[in-house]
């Protein structure tokens, strides 16, 4: 398949690690079509479809919510008490509108929290408005507490994202 230069240097511009996957796609749906070259048009119009799944639409005003989870407690907590808790709007999701979505639900990566941020900046692209610190990371009685939970939720403010403590307790 040929690719012109503005092609190349459409798809230069996809993240490094998705770019192998970004051009099949667009190959593909080229070949799809009949066609036997990819234009800076086909690039777009694949970003288009493929990321319009993630982005925000126009017009939609829902709050954009990730959840930031212990991985010490990952290994024995699947979430479902923070997913119960925004799907019914109670305890810590009780303001949210039925347009609000949680968009990530994510693991710190371990002490001190060393995935936190790159995620959120990742999700930020995307819109993503509040972080939920769950109840995992904050209750002192049935799991140990966080001990980085301070460092995390400033590093969050300090990218302008609100911080909400807790999720279903």
């Amino acid at each position: 398949m040929h690719w012109t230069e503005e092609a190349k240097k459409e798809l230069a511009k996809v993240p490094s690690f998705v770019r192998n996957m970004a051009k099949r796609a667009v190959e593909q749906d080229a070949i799809s079509s009949g066609k036997t070259e990819i234009t800076v048009d086909d690039v777009r119009q694949g970003k288009d479809k493929y990321l319009s799944i993630i982005g925000k639409k126009p017009g939609k005003s829902g709050t954009r919510i990730a959840v930031v989870r212990c991985e010490r407690v990952s290994e024995v907590c699947p979430g479902v008490a923070c997913f119960k808790a925004f799907n019914q709007r109670k305890l810590n999701f009780k303001e949210y509108s039925s347009e609000a979505e949680i968009v990530g639900f994510f693991t710190c990566g371990g002490c001190p929290g060393r995935r936190v941020s790159r995620l959120v900046d990742s999700l930020m692209k995307y819109g993503l408005d509040v972080v939920h610190l769950p109840s995992c990371m904050l209750l002192k009685d049935s799991y140990p507490p966080c001990p980085h939970v301070e460092e995390i939720k400033k590093n969050l403010e300090q990218k302008g994202i609100k911080v909400v403590e807790g999720t279903h307790h």
